[in-house]
């Protein structure tokens, strides 16, 4: 071999092992633990640090579909959407209306928006078959779990915002409402193959972002157990168990990210939570909406807080009037509650963005609330393809960012600011 063909060789296999090392993720790097967020007591502490506040905005609908965020009532799951969207355009047009969605609801522009008001933090929603071989969204066997978030990870990175992995529909279902995308139960809590794959799925996702600092936490499941159920309290008994089981599972590959631990029905019930001490990353998270914005009314999460001294977040919060929510936002400022409002955009307005909906939305909406419990009622409710199918790619684009109305209220009463 010449002397100029062995260079040549060495400087090709430095210049591979660079292009490698460059692709590889943030996963294949160990940054030091104080890289990531930590507890103090009743506060999460920055890298630098400094005390981080939470606030920000959540991620729904974009890969959690939700009817109303359409403009649906009755049509109101993400299966439901699906089986909806297939009966009226067909299967393949609502896996490609789902390809596009995904690609355009939420892009690199919004988050840098959602950056530019002064939050800190997102939460994002996901649903768990999006890492299976279960049909979601018009996908199967390529699941696009990973590559979404991915997506979202670097986005957030790119705008020095922190993010919040929150499971909202876990497997079996574990409200027993439209919001898990169940079966009207939370079968979670009485399924061991649920649970096993409920715990498989969450240590697959923390090997994976084990070493994200973007990463905040992992919020193991969004608000379990509707108050519905006559064995209500049986499943509340039910509920710290498998909190302590999956965190046990995912410790085994990741001691870095906060656990963030919700309270039963609809993340308001945090008496069924008696022990802070089996993990030394817990934070809780609560949830509401409406009724009294001063401190009378989350006394009972402050008392819990205490108690624990532990930090409390509230996940979710909204659809109220911008005096209401600015009430609201002071009351949990001063009492050391950050927040993620709920959502960053749907349909018409109370989000960070409004989306206007195209002229022939209303035919879906029809067909969305019309009688279809036959094949018979189908075809009866069933509107021209060609119309339906324009109207969803035109709902599509009007979702865009850049076609979306800027909230400039809302956000505001959030303390957030609009440039």
């Amino acid at each position: 071999m010449s002397k100029n063909a062995f260079i040549f060789i060495l400087l090709s296999a430095i210049l591979f092992v660079s292009c490698e090392q460059q692709q590889r993720p943030t996963g294949m790097v160990s940054p030091s633990p104080e890289a990531f967020i930590r507890i103090s007591g009743p506060d999460l502490i920055k890298p630098d640090g400094n005390k981080l506040f939470i606030k920000g905005t959540n991620l729904g609908n974009w890969l959690n579909p939700e009817g109303y965020m359409f403009g649906f009532s009755k049509t109101s799951s993400p299966g439901r959407i699906n089986q909806m969207f297939c009966e009226m355009a067909g299967p393949d047009f609502a896996a490609e209306f789902w390809k596009q969605f995904k690609d355009n609801y939420i892009t690199r522009e919004d988050i840098g928006f959602i950056a530019s008001t002064g939050a800190n933090t997102i939460r994002l929603p996901f649903h768990y078959k999006q890492f299976t071989d279960e049909d979601y969204m018009g996908l199967t066997v390529d699941q696009d779990g990973f590559e979404r978030i991915d997506s979202a990870v670097k986005w957030c990175r790119d705008n020095n915002l922190y993010l919040i992995l929150d499971m909202h529909d876990a497997p079996g279902g574990q409200t027993g409402d439209n919001i898990d995308d169940s079966y009207g139960y939370p079968w979670l809590f009485e399924s061991e193959i649920s649970q096993q794959l409920f715990c498989d799925i969450w240590r697959k996702i923390a090997d994976y972002y084990k070493n994200e600092t973007v990463i905040l936490g992992y919020d193991l499941i969004n608000e379990p157990i509707a108050p519905y159920f006559e064995n209500m309290e049986e499943l509340n008994g039910k509920l710290e168990p498998l909190y302590k089981r999956v965190t046990k599972v995912i410790r085994e590959v990741d001691t870095n990210h906060i656990i963030l631990l919700g309270g039963s029905q609809w993340n308001g019930n945090f008496k069924p939570l008696k022990d802070a001490t089996f993990d030394d990353k817990i934070m809780y998270t609560c949830h509401r909406y409406g009724g009294d914005p001063t401190q009378e009314a989350i006394l009972g999460f402050i008392n819990f807080r205490d108690s624990v001294n532990l930090p409390m977040y509230m996940g979710e919060i909204g659809h109220n009037t911008d005096e209401w929510q600015a009430v609201f936002c002071k009351t949990m400022e001063e009492n050391n509650i950050g927040y993620t409002f709920w959502p960053y955009k749907k349909k018409d307005g109370s989000s960070f963005m409004g989306i206007t909906p195209p002229e022939n939305w209303p035919i879906i909406i029809d067909f969305s609330e019309a009688p279809r419990s036959s094949y018979k009622e189908i075809r009866e409710a069933r509107p021209d393809q060609q119309v339906a199918r324009k109207a969803m790619s035109d709902f599509i684009e009007a979702s865009k960012f850049k076609n979306c109305v800027v909230q400039e209220g809302y956000i505001k009463s959030l303390g957030l600011q609009v440039k």
